[in-house]
This record gives structure tokens, C-alpha cells and sequence, in this order.
């Protein structure tokens, strides 16, 4: 998937993939993480989710990575904060109270550029790669995260009745991408109410990775 891609989305406000809550998954599950309030949560690919607004609510530190400078200075206005604005790199790193976010391309970021991180939240990023982007995504971020534990939610569908992303991630390519590195347990694993964009039937899981 071309950088222009979602560049283009944000800036047409295609954006059906932003939720108007957090996500009902998280809410639910993020405890099994096992992660007290004050620790530092990581959100690849994190856009402007208003998971992000949730986690600062519980008391959570964040620290996120994305592609769109637009999606990102709309968060900082939604979350009604000014960002500092620093370069880091390749990367333009914006910073308020308890949250940092990397703008730029995902495989910039470094090990010691993102700092410690206590856990995961992959709720956007590895749905919204193309299957030849995915090993490599996943091997980069336990990498930068020294291999934190993770919640990873995915869809499945017949690929056939939809064209991604988001794409369609089974739990033999979980395992693919993922085992050796993390121990994995499905969490969940339930239908899509209405459908995936309310039309093509699908499944949704919730992972959860932690170190092997």
C-alpha cells in the first residue's frame, strides 16, 4: 500500500474506517494485558482513533505511530492540546502530557527513538497492509517494542466479497507472522454485527501476544 493511499484518504475524509467510540474490544479486553494505569500503551498506525482518548481517560500513557500529518494534527485538536512539534530523523515526533506520536513512515521508527514501551494495541495497522508488507511489519514492531505484550484485533471475510483494507487475516497467518516470537491466545472471536462496512459477512478476533 503507497504512502499516497492514505494520504489521499485523509485528505478526501475518507475516513469510514474512524470509529465514533472506542473500540467495544478494547474496553473489554485490554485488561488482559495486565497493565496499570501510568503505564505506556503503543498504537501503530493509530490515526486519530478515539482509542486513544479512552486510554488517556484510564490513566495511560501513549505513544503512537502514523503515516497522515493531517490525521494527527486532528487528533491533537480533538484531544483540545498544542503539540510541541520536534524532527526525529526521518520522523516529526509531536508531543503534549502523556502522549507522543511519530508522524512518518512506520519503518523509520527506532528502537530508541520510541523508548519504552509497557504493551501493544494493534487495532488498525496490520488489517490495513498488504499481505507483502505484513511479515516485515510484524518483525519491526517486536523489534522497537522488545517484543511487549500485545492486543491484535483482525478481521476475516471472504476475500473474494471484498477488496481490503481492511484485509482479511485468518489465525494461520496470525500464527505466521507472530509464533516464536509471542505465545498467542484468541480472546474472542465473534461475528461482525451488520457485516464488514455493513455489507460483506465477517468475523472479528481479538489476540493477545506476549513474549514466547
Amino acid at each position: 500500500m503507497e504512502p499516497d493511499f492514505w494520504h489521499s484518504k485523509w485528505e478526501r475524509n475518507e475516513i469510514g474506517f474512524h470509529g465514533s467510540d472506542a473500540n467495544p474490544l478494547l474496553v473489554e479486553h485490554f485488561g488482559a494485558l495486565a497493565r496499570g494505569p501510568g503505564s505506556r500503551i503503543f498504537l501503530p498506525l493509530c490515526g486519530k482513533t478515539l482509542d486513544i482518548h479512552w486510554l488517556l481517560a484510564q490513566g495511560y500513557r501513549v505513544v503512537g505511530a502514523e503515516l497522515s500529518p493531517l490525521a494527527i494534527a486532528q487528533l491533537f485538536a480533538e484531544l483540545g492540546v498544542e503539540p510541541t512539534v520536534t524532527r526525529v530523523g526521518a520522523l516529526d515526533h509531536y508531543a503534549a502530557p502523556d502522549i507522543d506520536v511519530y508522524v512518518g513512515d512506520f519503518f523509520d521508527l527506532k528502537r530508541e527513538t520510541l523508548g519504552p514501551v509497557d504493551a501493544v494495541y494493534d487495532r488498525a495497522a496490520l488489517v490495513a497492509l498488504p499481505n507483502a508488507m505484513r511479515h516485515r511489519y510484524a518483525a519491526h514492531l517486536a523489534d522497537i517494542t522488545q517484543r511487549a505484550p500485545q492486543l491484535l484485533i483482525c478481521f476475516e471475510y471472504d476475500p473474494r466479497q471484498h477488496e481490503g483494507p481492511p484485509f482479511s487475516i485468518d489465525a494461520d497467518e496470525v500464527r505466521l507472522h507472530y509464533e516464536g516470537r509471542y505465545h498467542l491466545t484468541r480472546l474472542a472471536h465473534l461475528d461482525v454485527e451488520g457485516g464488514l462496512k455493513g455489507k460483506t459477512p465477517a468475523k472479528e478476533s481479538v489476540w493477545l501476544l506476549k513474549m514466547a
